[in-house]
Formats: C-alpha cells, structure tokens, sequence
C-alpha cells in the first residue's frame, strides 16, 4: 500500500535526530536493545517452563484421590472451654 524510498527514509532519520540528539540516540537504541534481550529470554523460559497445557487436568475433570493428599485440620476456637461475655 506504502512504499517508502529512500529520500522519505533519510527524511525520517533526520526527523528523528533532531528529536532526540546525536548524543542521546545511541543510548536509546543500546537500551532499546537490551530491553529486547531480556524480554526474548523472559518468553523462552515461559515457553521451556516444563509445564505443558496437556499436564493440568481439564475443567470439571475429575482428579484421582491420591492427588489429593492433606491433612484435614478442625477449627480452634479462641477461647475453648471458657463461656463467652459480652461486655455492656
């Protein structure tokens, strides 16, 4: 649909020169670049994370008992033993 050629590219550098400096244009590409690294490492380690959508049961699958292990804990209540008081 667009084509650019090589006088609007040129005309774009400039623009973009003047905007931001020459002294401040290499640090914002180093830095730009530096943010990309770490973001493709972020997603390559999501990705190689070890879990697989395939792993975790589905919805309203049912999980066998022995997935389930735990201890079943009751309830203390604060004060047991003693009667309440309210206090008017």
């Amino acid at each position: 649909m667009f084509q650019t050629r090589g006088l609007e590219i040129v005309i774009i550098g400039l623009v973009v020169l003047v905007l931001f400096g020459a002294k401040r244009l290499p640090d914002s590409a180093r830095a730009l670049g530096k943010s990309l690294r770490i973001l493709k490492a972020e997603t390559s380690a999501l990705k190689s994370d070890g879990t697989q959508p395939g792993d975790a049961p589905a919805p309203g699958e049912r999980v066998e008992a022995s997935a389930l292990e735990g201890a079943i804990v009751e309830p203390v209540a604060a004060n047991a033993g003693e009667p309440s008081r309210s206090v008017h």
